[in-house]
């Protein structure tokens, strides 16, 4: 009887898929994620000392920004660019073809961390260092972290495990989280649009998930 009713009152799928378009070109996904942000700030859950920068590729059939992917035998698919504070919770996420390489990304996505409101003092938005690849150590990559952050890469055959491999396993969490979103795991949308905010969706809860954790340490 209940699950009847509840199919009953439902949405429609045509429904459902026209408010997640208007939701999605409104940047919901987005205003969510910075309040989830503002939150986890404000009760000091935020570590500012350093961040870290990693991308992964997903496979995409069809749709704006794809592009053949150089790990997957020239398949078609986009990359999610992801920048996360010290313990991995994602800061700013964006979106690009495959093909696109990783210092290309990077600057929008140093200008895409929104101002957060921290325990105490004004709102801040630029970590002072950053940790990237090898793949992001270009000019551009020093462009694009010109804002107030410092960026640091790892060299080949110096910068492994014992250095800042030891840091970046945060990041590289935070990545297989993404990689393991159904929605994520393989581009299904043709509106590059609509892919960046299930990205957001997903950041978002992460965000969601490391609150609750918060509040349950706290609660007697």
């Amino acid at each position: 009887m209940y699950l009847a009713a509840t199919a009953a009152f439902a949405p429609s799928g045509p429904t459902s898929h026209r408010r997640f378009t208007e939701w999605s070109r409104a940047r919901v996904w987005g205003k969510l994620h910075r309040l989830l942000l503002d939150e986890l700030g404000a009760r000091g859950e935020l570590d500012w000392s350093r961040c870290a920068i990693d991308s992964v590729n997903m496979r995409a059939a069809k749709g704006d920004l794809t592009g053949p992917t150089p790990v997957d035998r020239g398949k078609m698919g986009s990359k999610i660019h992801l920048i996360t504070e010290r313990s991995g919770l994602p800061l700013s996420i964006e979106i690009s073809a495959a093909n696109t390489h990783d210092s290309q990304g990077l600057e929008p996505l140093v200008r895409g961390i929104p101002p957060v409101r921290p325990h105490r003092g004004p709102r801040r938005r630029k970590p002072p260092n950053s940790m990237a690849t090898r793949g992001t150590t270009t000019t551009t990559c020093a462009g694009g972290c010109a804002h107030g952050t410092s960026p640091r890469a790892s060299r080949r055959g110096v910068e492994s495990s014992q250095r800042l491999g030891r840091h970046r396993w945060t990041v590289e969490r935070t990545v297989a989280w993404l990689a393991g979103c159904r929605r994520l795991h393989r581009r299904y949308q043709r509106k590059a649009a609509h892919f960046r905010a299930f990205a957001g969706i997903a950041a978002a809860l992460i965000c969601y998930r490391s609150l609750r954790r918060f509040s349950t340490r706290r609660d007697p």
